[in-house]
């Protein structure tokens, strides 16, 4: 009896995705999984600060504005999902040196100048994003930088 068992870039992906679903942001739904060595080491997903409302609650202001995708991050009340799973590696004390990063988008060049630093060697993404700057300095710091089209539902 064939069994259709998923590799580790769709595994990790789907979850991924599933963590996406607990965003709280009104424009787009992003989820992050760390990995190493088959493991998950952490999660994020894009929403406010701990303990401030999210956007879901009070609005958006960059919608407000109608500014466009990938502009104008500093009027973004929430943490990015890739950011997210960063900093609860460091607030549990769990090392994500030489990691995979798993996102259901292309990271934004805020995001991946953390993934640089938090010294992640791979980033798996499931879509574009519409500004390219943040693959750009993946690909400058030597990160191997995989698309993996997220499988639409």
């Amino acid at each position: 009896m064939p069994h259709n068992r998923p590799s580790l870039d769709d595994y990790f992906m789907e979850i991924a995705r599933v963590v996406a679903s607990r965003s709280t942001c009104l424009r787009q739904n992003v989820g992050a999984v760390i990995v190493r060595d088959k493991r998950i080491l952490s999660t994020g997903y894009n929403g406010a600060p701990m303990g401030l409302p999210h956007c879901l609650d009070i609005g958006c202001l960059r919608e407000q504005l109608k500014v466009p995708s990938g502009e104008r991050h500093e009027l973004c009340r929430a943490v990015h999902a890739e950011q997210n799973a960063i900093i609860q590696a460091a607030y549990h004390g769990v090392s994500i040196k030489d990691a995979t990063l798993y996102t259901t988008h292309q990271p934004c060049i805020m995001c991946a100048k953390m993934i640089i630093n938090a010294g992640i060697k791979k980033v798996v993404y499931g879509r574009e994003y519409a500004d390219s700057r943040g693959l750009e300095f993946l690909k400058e710091a030597g990160i191997v930088i995989v698309y993996h089209p997220l499988q639409e539902d």
